[in-house]
This record gives structure tokens, C-alpha cells and sequence, in this order.
């Protein structure tokens, strides 16, 4: 039998490792928000304006350049600490290609992940991402060159030693299975291959070993606890919040990850589990294994 829940909270730092912010959106008030909900850190990644993509590298410094000035706006007004990642949209790849055609689409994004990459090296940026390949439907001849370019993109991380956040698409253990083979081609370590948006299933045997970030929807943090084991590789929490007023709240909200790591608390404490063990892989999620993955210690 289940015993009574008893009370117990987790007083360490509450990361979102994927969330985006926008200067025409919520902005800083989605910041205000996560952190009055109890959220200590945040991985901010760059947020294409599709609208708009940049055809040029300069055009590319621009649109890194106003990401990295959100995150130091953060810092400063709502005094929590985060990282930035950096990095073109594969999604961008693929509109541009339909623009400029495959050749051109694909050199500046490559210029773009390069560019990326020189902010890691300086450590404006702690990781490259989101990066990966589309993950909707598209020609045989355009998932090909998708899966090529991202094998490119996976060998410039490695030389480099960068951290990457991958968009793919959802196909259960097969997205991480071929994930991890195009990872094992490039040379890049495997516990700096994220899979971001990731469904809340921990096992080895769904996720080929590869680090992610879960989607915290609702009903995932049963499914995290259950899915989860003591030599699980490394994970986090993330909402994805898109920040755009033309679709309020999407994906998740800012609150979300300091809620659900209430939730997880809560939840694992009344299924009787050992409160040190709770306490220590809430550490490993917001702490340890950032700093082991984007060599970034979260306050």
C-alpha cells in the first residue's frame, strides 16, 4: 500500500533547459513569471523569425545578437542566470531551400552553425542548437540532404567540443536510434548530443542512451518516474514556450518546469521512494549534468 504523502520540497536551483524568449512577445514578463513560480536558471535558445531568416552571416550575427541581448536583459532585471544556445532553425534550412535552393540553403546554414560556434568558443553561448532536421514530412531527396547536412553540422560540433540541442522529429526509438548513428559518424560525444522536445521516456532501450530534454506536458512526470532508473543518461526538464504573440502560451507556459518539479516531488514522495535519492538527481538535472554537458553551472 501507497503510504501518505508526506511534505517535502526540493530547495535547489529549477532549470528549464529549452525555452525561448521574444522582445514582441511576453519577454521579460515570461522571465518575471518562471522565476515568482520558483525557477532559478534557463537555457535560452535562439528563435528564428521566419518571417524574416537571414540570407547572409552578417545577417545571422544580427539575429544571435539580439538573443544574446535578451539573456543579458534577463540577467539583469529579473536576476536569474542563463545560457544561451545558438544556432540555425533546421526548419529555416528547409523554407530556404524551397527559396535558394538546396546548395545555397545549406551553405549559410553551415555559415550560421559557424557562427554559432564562435560564440561557444567565446562563452556568450554554451551550446549550438536548436539544430537537427525537419520534423514534418518532406521529399526522400530532402530528408536526404537534411541527414547529410546534420552529420556536417555534428562534425563542426565535435571539432569545436560545443554542446548541440537537436530538433528532429518524432518516430518513438527510431528518432534516437538514427540520431545516435549519424552522432556516432561525426565522432561527436554522445552525452553532448541533447535531443530536445523529447518524449517522457527515459529508458536506454527508446532513447539509444542519448541525453534529452522532456517536454513536461501534462501527465509526463508519472511516465518520467516510471521510465526512470538509477543509471539513467543524463535529462531535463523543458517547456519550449515560443513566446509568440500570435500564439499565446505555446508550447508549454513559463511556470511549467518550476510546477512540475513540484509535481515530481510530490509524486515521488508518495509512491514511499527515498528522499535522498530524490535529492540527488534533482541535483544531477539541474546541476550536475549541465555542467558535465555544457561545461555551464547553473546558479
Amino acid at each position: 500500500m501507497i503510504p501518505p504523502a508526506r511534505e517535502w520540497s526540493w530547495q535547489g536551483p529549477i532549470v528549464d533547459h529549452h525555452i525561448h524568449l521574444d522582445k514582441s512577445g511576453q519577454g521579460i514578463e515570461a522571465a518575471k513569471a518562471f522565476k515568482a513560480s520558483g525557477g532559478t536558471s534557463m537555457l535560452l535558445v535562439h528563435k528564428p523569425d521566419f518571417s524574416s531568416l537571414p540570407v547572409d552571416g552578417e545577417g545571422y550575427r544580427a539575429a544571435y545578437s539580439s538573443t544574446l541581448e535578451m539573456a543579458d536583459y534577463v540577467r539583469k532585471k529579473v536576476d536569474i542566470d542563463v545560457g544561451v544556445i545558438l544556432g540555425p532553425h533546421p526548419v529555416a534550412w528547409d523554407h530556404q531551400v524551397d527559396e535558394m535552393g538546396i546548395q545555397a540553403a545549406s551553405e549559410i546554414h553551415l555559415e550560421a552553425v559557424s557562427i554559432a560556434l564562435e560564440h561557444v568558443n567565446e562563452r556568450d553561448a554554451v551550446g549550438l542548437g536548436e539544430v537537427g532536421r525537419p520534423h514534418y514530412a518532406v521529399s526522400e531527396e530532402r530528408w536526404r540532404y537534411a541527414n547529410d547536412l546534420l552529420l556536417d553540422v555534428l562534425k563542426m560540433a565535435k571539432e569545436d567540443d560545443s554542446a548541440v540541442q537537436l530538433h528532429v522529429e518524432e518516430n518513438a526509438e527510431e528518432t534516437c536510434r538514427s540520431i545516435d548513428e549519424i552522432r556516432s559518424k561525426s565522432g561527436l560525444d554522445r552525452k553532448k548530443t541533447v535531443r530536445h522536445y523529447a518524449p517522457a521516456n527515459l529508458s536506454d532501450a527508446f532513447r539509444s542512451k542519448l541525453p534529452c530534454t522532456v517536454s513536461v506536458g501534462r501527465g509526463s512526470i508519472a511516465q518520467i518516474i516510471d521510465s526512470w532508473n538509477e543509471g539513467a543518461a543524463y535529462w531535463g526538464m523543458e517547456t519550449d514556450y515560443l513566446d509568440d504573440p500570435r500564439r499565446p502560451g505555446a508550447v508549454l507556459g513559463p511556470r511549467t518546469v518550476p510546477r512540475r518539479t513540484k509535481e515530481f516531488c510530490d509524486e515521488w514522495i508518495r509512491l514511499g521512494k527515498k528522499e535522498q535519492i530524490l535529492d540527488e538527481l534533482l541535483h544531477r538535472v539541474n546541476r550536475d549534468w549541465i555542467e558535465s554537458i555544457y561545461g555551464w553551472s547553473p546558479d
